[in-house]
């Protein structure tokens, strides 16, 4: 279906049969009367481990960040992965999930997110597409890219995954034997979002009523929790324990080499920012590459007070000329 969202900005909602996932939920934003975009105008946004893909969409304050992209003539996507937000649910998270092994790891997700692309760039008649990816995603856009370059224009990496070797625990973390998905809590996923803040940040940093309203979309794709719980896929946790928390890489940042933003927020307690820094250096063979810490932020900038130095920083790094000895001074 598509809608008019707002007199410049047009959007559509798709599902892509997959053959062996099932439909893949894909959302679209793009400027009213426009059927034809260059690759460096087609964005696609890939979520993290928890939560779908919803927040890219939730207009907070008025203005959603796919919205934000449309606005300045982008072509802009967001996918559910499998199991997520409002793709279909594989028959494993039909049952309890002890019956079941984890699924849906970063290779199956990468897989998933390269079909998605894949339908994109038909659909375009276009060569390559810019990737943003955000927690997770950006292990899964990476390992895409690593693999694809030729395919990709360029990547945003925005509170990047990679070794955790701080003294904090992985947000995601599911003590003893994995089944196939976790159950999430609101109460947790508040005190998660919280952590770290002080009371009056608590009450700055990301307004309350953003937080029920993303919360709302969320829940509102996975209607068993009633509003209270929501499921997530384990792939990502058996992920962390055999690789990012023993020093392990899922896939090789010098093979990736296509330009690369890596941005975070200063207060990020998931991916910290010793993270970023510490993964930047290791993007040898982009042919040129940013890295931005950005103040007053989380993990959730996305959908927080600060949020516009997010999209203003991935803005100019989508639309910029590459550097060079011809560039302006």
């Amino acid at each position: 279906m598509t809608e008019t969202l707002h007199a410049d900005i047009v959007g559509e909602d798709l599902r892509l049969p997959h053959p062996q996932w099932g439909e893949i939920f894909v959302r679209n934003r793009r400027p009213a009367g426009v059927a034809a975009f260059p690759p460096e105008r087609i964005v696609v946004m890939q979520h993290g481990a928890t939560y779908g893909g919803s927040a890219f969409d939730i207009p907070f304050g008025g203005l959603s960040w796919m919205e934000y992209l449309a606005a300045r003539g982008f072509d802009a996507y967001s996918l559910d992965l499998p199991g997520y937000g409002r793709s279909e649910r594989p028959p494993q998270m039909s049952v309890p999930a002890e019956e079941n092994p984890p699924f849906m790891r970063t290779p199956d997700a990468a897989r998933c997110l390269g079909f998605v692309c894949d339908h994109i760039r038909e659909r375009r008649s276009a060569a390559r597409l810019n990737l943003i990816g955000w927690s997770w995603g950006t292990s899964i856009t990476a390992s895409y890219t690593a693999a694809h370059s030729d395919l990709v224009e360029r990547l945003v990496l925005y509170a990047p995954v990679w070794h955790r070797t701080g003294p904090e625990k992985s947000p995601v973390r599911v003590e003893g034997a994995l089944g196939a998905y976790r159950t999430v809590a609101r109460a947790a996923t508040l005190a998660r979002r919280q952590a770290g803040l002080s009371e009056a940040e608590k009450e700055t940093v990301m307004p309350r009523e953003w937080f029920d309203q993303w919360w709302a979309e969320v829940t509102a794709a996975d209607p068993d929790g009633k509003g209270e719980t929501i499921r997530a896929p384990n792939g990502v946790v058996q992920d962390g324990r055999e690789y990012w928390e023993v020093g392990k890489a899922l896939y090789d940042p010098a093979r990736i080499e296509v330009p690369v933003l890596v941005t975070v927020g200063e207060l990020d307690r998931d991916t910290p920012v010793y993270m970023a820094q510490t993964l930047f250096p290791l993007l040898t063979g982009a042919p040129w590459r940013r890295l931005s810490v950005l103040s007053g932020g989380t993990h959730a900038i996305l959908m927080e007070s600060h949020r516009m130095l997010l999209f203003r920083g991935v803005q100019q790094f989508l639309e910029e000329a590459p550097p060079g000895p011809d560039a302006l001074a």
